[in-house]
């Protein structure tokens, strides 16, 4: 305990300051691309501000895996430079017991990063881009075209020319009907649909009815399908995301509306299970400084950091290329986002065994 203590006390401040300083960098380099534009809108100094303060919890996101890494490869490397490590060592202290209060922390992290980024990143983000999109003048319409959207598990496919947000409305709109064996029942045709709130209500409906094997048209559409329309406007909607930008529930309701349309899901899941494994970059990096840390007696924080660095890079690589391959539905979406995960913990358990002690 005391020892972890010790190790704490060189840790902690160093990690805080590294925080502070990466997050600070990250604010002024946004600042420094919109300030042009900012200065040519005339936009008010404390309108600036605030979106200076609502883009500080994506900076320091962004700046816990540098400054983690940077903290624990300065600890453990000032501690072999001064040979304090070799006392430790010398009073039956292994280093893994020695570190295991920094990995504990580490692991416990990655948890709380996720939380931090779900419940606080991702809204406070989303407000900043709104209100930096407002003040330079920037609009995104909710108005779609070319619609087709899956719905009832396959039953109802909706085909539109157009939808228009503002009123809630599907233009030029197709309806395939289909029986639970999959097998056509009827198509519906109709100029324009009203959402009323519960469903959608088409104005003059034509209904085709398929009978032996061939379309019979009849002069109203059948109640009982057009009580079953009542896909939400939202899914028709022009809202195409990226998922590292929503918390968990908007990414689940995202890729529902993804597989309701027929659309490919493998780069959306692929991203929503990263956001699971994304955080665990704490752990790993920490683990990898207490296994490359004192690989050398020469420039040890030097020599230690640049090790650090390397492999630290060689997991983003590594996770670059297994999300793509994820994304181009080469391996399982999951396994993208976990595999350089489990790789790298399973690489440092290894550098953990053989090291130096």
């Amino acid at each position: 305990m005391i020892f972890t203590r010790y190790l704490f006390r060189k840790f902690i401040p160093i990690f805080i300051g590294a925080v502070i300083f990466c997050s600070l960098v990250l604010v002024l380099i946004d600042l420094m691309m919109n300030l042009w534009r900012y200065m040519l809108d005339e936009v008010p100094f404390e309108q600036v501000a605030t979106v200076m303060i609502l883009y500080m919890p994506k900076t320091i996101f962004f700046a816990v895996p540098l400054s983690i890494l940077f903290a624990a490869c300065y600890a453990l490397s000032d501690l072999y430079a001064h040979n304090e490590l070799i006392a430790v060592h010398a009073s039956g202290v292994s280093l893994f017991n020695f570190t295991s209060g920094l990995l504990l922390f580490s692991f416990l992290f990655s948890f709380a990063l996720f939380v931090f980024e779900d419940r606080l990143v991702v809204p406070t983000y989303a407000k900043k881009v709104e209100l930096q999109d407002t003040l330079l003048g920037k609009t995104q319409s909710l108005d779609a075209s070319r619609i087709v959207v899956i719905s009832r598990g396959g039953n109802i496919v909706y085909k539109a020319d157009r939808y228009s947000n503002e009123e809630q409305r599907l233009e030029k709109l197709y309806l395939v009907v289909r029986n639970s064996d999959k097998s056509l029942m009827a198509i519906l045709r109709a100029d324009y649909a009203d959402w009323d709130g519960e469903k959608w209500r088409l104005v003059a409906p034509i209904q085709y009815t398929s009978k032996n094997d061939s379309l019979v048209m009849e002069g109203g559409a059948d109640q009982g399908i057009l009580a079953e329309l009542t896909e939400a406007p939202e899914t028709f909607r022009n809202n195409t995301l990226s998922v590292e930008e929503v918390n968990v529930a908007q990414a689940k309701v995202y890729i529902s509306k993804l597989q309701r349309s027929g659309l490919p899901v493998a780069e959306a899941q692929s991203q929503y299970y990263k956001k699971f494994a994304f955080p665990f970059v704490v752990f790993i990096v920490v683990f990898l400084s207490i296994g490359l840390s004192g690989k050398t007696r020469k420039n040890v924080m030097i020599v230690s950091f640049m090790l650090c660095l390397f492999s630290a890079v060689a997991f983003y690589i590594m996770q670059m290329v297994t999300m793509l391959l994820a994304q181009n539905g080469m391996i399982p979406p999951i396994a993208g986002a976990w595999f350089p995960v489990i790789f790298f913990t399973m690489l440092s358990l290894g550098l953990l065994k053989y090291v130096k002690t």
